[in-house]
């Protein structure tokens, strides 16, 4: 039997554009969902802190890779690739 933490209703919103591809990237920078970051959020903002019981990892740039070379993306702009 699996219990679940919520029942999700479903809704629709408005959001510009640019929050949109941000919101986006952040989620797959963070290897989640846009759902799942968009309920994070409001968890934050209406329940408070540590509501959440799982947060995503926070990645700090530059990432240092296995080979030992540097993979520096916070110059990279994420709304090129996702326009």
């Amino acid at each position: 039997m699996l219990l679940c933490k919520y029942v999700f209703m479903r809704t629709t919103i408005e959001i510009p554009d640019t929050l949109f591809r941000k919101t986006k990237a952040t989620a797959a920078l963070r290897g989640s969902t846009m759902k799942d970051l968009i309920v994070r959020a409001i968890e934050r903002e209406v329940v408070g802190p540590g509501s959440s019981k799982k947060t995503a990892p926070r990645v700090k740039l530059p990432i240092h890779l296995k080979s030992g070379r540097k993979l520096d993306l916070s110059t990279f702009d994420f709304d090129d690739l996702l326009a």
